[in-house]
């Protein structure tokens, strides 16, 4: 589906760029890259899909630019490449799609057409197959030393590329793999639905709109301090210490189900060979615990970090291997649709330098505002941007999810993270980290001043019947 591919917008800060050099660089990394041109066709006859290395490097061009007039017009066009199918035509291997957007005020009296300056943006978009999260580093690394050195590079034919690894792949020896995933999985239902405050329902995943329900929390520097000086003191990960809140959360969130079941992303990049190499390695994998409502959450931590560990070893073993074992129906798969993810940006992933230029990656708001999954919870932590303060994001299916409903499940999730990493100890709230997990709140404040008021506390509206027929049968 579009709405898996990787689109990146950048616009011009500082200088202008030269189409002429960017493309000469484009088709430079095209080169470089076989996966970036790489064909596949599927056989309708038996079944098969083939791999074909295309020789499209020399042949690669921008597509037409477009006009926009003003913002809005801007998100529109964005948008409808976002969700567009025929931007990439994989049994073609066009996987990457380049393209500017001028702003028609500024067309009309710029008269140097060969670049790209501060009004205009630049699109650079590509096919899921064909790439992934950490590919981007990669992509704009030898985008901008070929800019940079334009025509002087060379591309060695002892490159390692992405159709080596899909080969060494095949012939690795998942054996232990296979006996850890059937253990690990042994007894959970993995078809069996959260009891999750759903507002409505689909059918199968291929109904997906991409329309997103989005609630942003912003934690305070307090609180951002705590939780990362508790992953520190506990030596486990801030991607480990977020999965143990969230299965606390879901816990809370389904009134006591302990059989939970997510999925999480992982690079898969355990090789270092793998670390330079442009292609999809994300494996998409499960993650199932069974908590114990008398666990603390220091024991809850300490389970989530032996697990995230004992995966790690056997994160390579494909999805599609892991479902079959379990003889699960793979249409249709609840834990697919519950994510976590936990993104540590690096100091340069919002700007980009080409030679005297400089570029920042924009998010759109209607680019933000797509869905890839049912629920999926996004924690982002920059430790040199904004104090270093940690943000988390609920990006929910509207097909499923009204905005109020996720309004109030972030507000929610908000509530418990304070409890577990507001420091005043003159509250006691420390304490939380040591009481059982069935313990913690959900219930926001201003509910819990509403059911006093509603319960306890008398009606002017309501007559005193009830009184009364007391005290006749008192005095009888």
């Amino acid at each position: 589906m579009a709405i898996y591919n990787e689109l990146n917008v950048l616009r011009v800060v500082i200088g202008s760029l030269s189409i002429n050099r960017l493309l000469t660089a484009l088709r430079f990394v095209l080169k470089k890259h076989a996966i970036l041109r790489t064909a596949l066709i599927f056989n309708h006859d038996d079944g098969s899909l083939k791999q074909c290395i295309t020789d499209s490097s020399s042949t690669f061009v921008l597509a037409n630019e477009l006009a926009f007039e003003n913002e809005n017009e801007l998100e529109d066009i964005i948008y409808q490449i976002t969700i567009d199918p025929d931007v990439f035509d994989l049994s073609n291997g066009r996987v990457l799609h380049c393209q500017i957007l001028r702003q028609q005020t500024v067309l009309n009296r710029n008269n140097d057409k060969d670049l790209i300056t501060d009004s205009d943006i630049l699109i650079i978009a590509f096919h899921h197959a064909a790439f992934d999260r950490s590919s981007r580093e990669i992509f704009f690394n030898d985008l901008s030393v070929a800019y940079n050195n334009e025509t002087t590079m060379i591309v060695g034919e002892e490159f390692l590329q992405y159709i080596d690894y899909t080969v060494y792949e095949r012939l690795i020896d998942v054996t232990s793999s296979r006996e850890f995933w059937q253990s690990e999985l042994k007894g959970y239902n993995l078809e069996r639905l959260l009891l999750l405050p759903l507002d409505g329902y689909r059918s199968c995943a291929n109904q997906r709109s991409g329309l997103a329900c989005i609630a942003d929390i912003s934690f305070d520097d307090e609180i951002s301090t705590s939780f990362l000086n508790y992953a520190s003191s506990h030596q486990v990960t801030p991607f480990q210490l977020g999965m143990a809140t969230f299965y606390a959360f879901l816990f809370k969130l389904t009134h006591g189900e302990n059989d939970l079941c997510i999925s999480c992303l992982h690079a898969n990049r355990y090789r270092t060979e793998l670390q330079n190499m442009i292609g999809m390695f994300v494996s998409t994998l499960p993650y199932c615990i069974r908590l114990d409502p008398q666990w603390s959450f220091d024991e809850l931590v300490k389970r989530v970090r032996e697990k995230c560990l004992s995966i790690l070893e056997h994160s390579h073993y494909p999805l599609q291997h892991i479902l079959a074992d379990s003889h699960v129906n793979q249409s249709n798969i609840p834990f697919l649709e519950i994510v976590f993810d936990f993104i540590i940006l690096s100091p340069n992933s919002n700007g980009l330098c080409f030679d005297g230029a400089s570029l920042e990656h924009v998010s759109p708001q209607k680019l933000s505002q797509v869905a890839k999954f049912d629920l999926m919870v996004l924690f982002l932590y920059n430790p040199t941007l904004d104090n270093g303060k940690l943000s988390c994001q609920f990006v929910c299916s509207h097909e499923v999810f009204e905005h109020s409903t996720v309004a109030k499940i972030a507000r929610r999730f908000q509530y418990l993270f304070e409890q577990l990493f507001f420091t005043n100890i003159a509250v006691g709230e420390i304490n939380t980290w040591h009481t059982p997990i069935s313990k913690l709140n959900l219930i926001l404040l201003e509910e819990i001043k509403e059911m006093k008021d509603i319960v306890f506390c008398r009606q002017s509206n309501m007559p005193n019947e009830g009184m009364s027929i007391y005290l006749y049968i008192f005095d009888v």
